[in-house]
């Protein structure tokens, strides 16, 4: 795993993310990613949207779709798909307000491509990523691509599973803050308590700021 510590991981990332965009549709005409939600992703979207920053970007051949989403009304705040609204390519949104959510999710799941080039990941300070809940290692190895989530910090979710994540062509985690370095430590070390720590790690890179990394970031 590749760490970059910096005092704008989120530029960082978007530059990253945007050459392998780049690369991906150049070897096979199209680019497919999934992004997480959060409170990191707002400023890795307005980093990729950001031609001076990030170069140009083919965006017609792109496709994003979401790692996981809140089950609550369309336009409410909760949402992740709110942060996806300016983006100028083909977003699929994962179908939260359907009246039958678990058949949406089988419906979202076939709809996925074979394989991400690249998939988006936050930190919680509780270790979680996507929504992959502490504790529920069932929603990590399920054999389905989507699962449902009944409660999580207030919340139903859907969300992808481990299967599609770690199948990703390659991933990248962003985290900032001084409350995630205790679960960016532990997760480096390989704390298999957290959630995180399912993570693939070859071809995963890990962007930080200085308040969320550790003094040494040591990975086992």
């Amino acid at each position: 795993m590749q760490i970059t510590v910096s005092p704008d991981p989120a530029a960082d990332a978007a530059r990253w993310l945007a050459r392998r965009l780049r690369v991906a549709v150049r070897h096979r005409g199209r680019a497919t990613v999934a992004l997480s939600g959060g409170s990191t992703a707002p400023s890795l979207i307005a980093a990729l949207l950001d031609p001076s920053a990030v170069g140009a970007l083919a965006w017609d051949a792109i496709g994003v779709w979401q790692v996981d989403e809140r089950v609550a009304p369309d336009g409410d705040p909760a949402r992740n798909a709110g942060q996806l609204a300016g983006l100028p390519c083909r977003v699929y949104p994962m179908p939260v307000t359907a009246v039958d959510v678990r058949a949406a999710a089988r419906r979202y799941a076939a709809r996925l491509p074979d394989r991400f080039d690249v998939v988006h990941l936050g930190l919680g300070a509780d270790g979680h990523t996507a929504s992959w809940p502490p504790g529920r290692p069932d929603v990590i190895t399920s054999d389905r691509a989507v699962e449902l989530v009944d409660e999580f910090n207030g919340f139903p979710r859907m969300t992808l599973t481990g299967r599609v994540v770690n199948g990703a062509r390659e991933r990248f985690v962003l985290a900032g803050g001084a409350d995630k370095r205790p679960m960016v430590e532990r997760w480096l070390l390989g704390d298999r308590s957290l959630p995180v720590t399912a993570v693939r790690r070859t071809n995963t890179t890990a962007f930080l700021d200085h308040n969320a990394a550790p003094p040494s970031p040591v990975v086992e």
